[in-house]
């Protein structure tokens, strides 16, 4: 069933070389897919491309790419939409974090967060909204956080971008419902990925959260199972949501009673 949906559907995956988007990538191939992968390091995307070649002998494609560079964005954006007649999907997969409090926290921090997480998306998926509705088919994921939903204690800045990414998610499937262009968000507790090396330099949320954490693989197999569904969210872990769901109705009383667990950062 997977397989039916996805032969030779070409799918572009930003954050590409490692983690979650690799992988996307890998089950994306294995299942007759055509993975389009974009990363800053050629070297890895290179490996990568190789061993699918080695392993899966599906084709595969890649571009390198500074997702914080507008121009560079655009410009690659342009190579792919040259090279390839049709893209059938995109997963905005590319994300950075840094936890720490906002009086401490430098804006060079702020300002990376933002355009990675944000401004990238938004650009990228502008660009690519114009070609599905030309062929009147796509599907975009965007990759946000379960910290969209519940923030906690040095995570403002991060949070913040979380929740816009899933505001943006959102709105643009309500924008798209006369469309045959179908938009997932995708909220994720941690995942086992190189995302703390940045985020949580000294290991301390990673200790705390280690038996909670994700494993990017199951990560991806879930998403990949629903490319080119109408699903509208997936949700890891599911307890996680439920707690969400919690929060929303009765915030104070949630925050009180795990304000210990949320200030493990």
């Amino acid at each position: 069933m997977i397989r039916n949906r996805l032969e030779n559907k070409k799918i572009l995956i930003t954050g590409a070389s490692s983690g979650i988007g690799e992988r996307l990538a890998w089950h994306i191939a294995n299942n007759d897919g055509i993975p389009i992968m974009l990363a800053r390091s050629m070297d890895k995307l290179k490996q990568q491309q190789q061993l699918l070649k080695q392993k899966s002998r599906t084709e595969s494609f890649i571009y390198q790419v500074d997702l914080q560079n507008g121009g560079e964005l655009d410009a690659v954006i342009n190579n792919i939409l040259l090279d390839h007649k049709r893209i059938h999907g995109l997963i905005n997969n590319a994300g950075v974090g840094k936890f720490d409090f906002v009086k401490d926290i430098t804006w060079q921090d702020v300002d990376q967060m933002y355009q990675l997480n944000v401004f990238a998306v938004i650009q990228i998926t502008k660009r690519m909204l114009g070609h599905f509705s030309h062929y009147q088919e796509g599907h975009i994921v965007n990759i946000a956080s379960q910290a969209a939903k519940i923030a906690t204690p040095k995570s403002a800045v991060y949070a913040s971008t979380k929740h816009a990414i899933l505001g943006f998610t959102n709105a643009l499937r309500q924008e798209l419902t006369d469309e045959k262009i179908s938009v997932t968000g995708v909220n994720l507790g941690p995942v086992r990925t190189n995302f703390f090396v940045q985020a949580d330099p000294e290991g301390t949320y990673q200790k705390s959260v280690e038996r909670y954490m994700l494993d990017p693989d199951r990560v991806a197999k879930t998403i990949v199972r629903h490319l080119f569904t109408t699903k509208r969210e997936i949700n890891l872990p599911y307890w996680m949501e439920l707690g969400g769901k919690i929060y929303q109705l009765f915030p104070s009383f949630v925050e009180r009673a795990l304000k210990s667990q949320f200030n493990k950062k």
